[in-house]
């Protein structure tokens, strides 16, 4: 056998066990990523929509490593500065040693009337449908190609001990 044809044929097998023992987390990625890319995982603001609790902590594993979900804050409604705070810091400027002159400070808008500062809103449907088809693309060829690994192989034993291994790494790695 030359060395051409045993590199060849270890280089197969290394194939084979990786792309079988890696399998199982490309699944879960095309998956889990697919779903994000339409944000099924996240409630938006001004939305009813409540995610599954499955698919949040899902998500959460996908982006964060963790199942663990941080907990979310509400965010304060924007409110004009109060009276009262404007009077203490007036307050505050009054009983200050006097070296230099009184200086008010008022707001001045950084953006023209009617500029919100915000980019203009651009149509990201079609980017995410191709994330989607990608999702599937990689989806159906993960799917293949195990299908390919038990069909062509002559140790369907050890392409099982290896998938399972793939599955259940990932799962004893949460305990840590």
């Amino acid at each position: 056998m030359s060395s051409a044809h045993r590199f060849l044929k270890a280089a197969r097998s290394i194939h084979l066990y990786l792309g079988v023992f890696t399998a199982p987390m490309l699944l879960f990625f095309a998956i889990t990523g697919g779903l994000q890319t339409f944000s099924l995982h996240e409630t938006t603001r001004g939305s009813s929509y409540k995610p599954p609790a499955w698919l949040a902590s899902m998500a959460q594993l996908h982006k964060k490593q963790t199942t663990v979900m941080p907990v979310r804050r509400p965010r304060p409604a924007e409110t004009a500065v109060p009276a009262a705070s404007a009077d203490a810091t007036q307050a505050r400027m009054s009983s200050a040693p006097n070296t230099a002159p009184d200086v008010r400070v008022t707001a001045i808008p950084s953006q023209p009337a009617g500029n919100t500062g915000e980019p203009p809103k651009k149509n990201l449907l079609p980017m995410k449908i191709f994330f989607a088809l990608v999702s599937l693309g990689l989806l159906i060829s993960v799917l293949t190609g195990l299908y390919m690994s038990y069909r062509f192989s002559r140790k369907p034993l050890l392409v099982s001990s290896v998938l399972a291994a793939g599955i259940l790494v990932p799962l004893l790695l949460l305990l840590f």
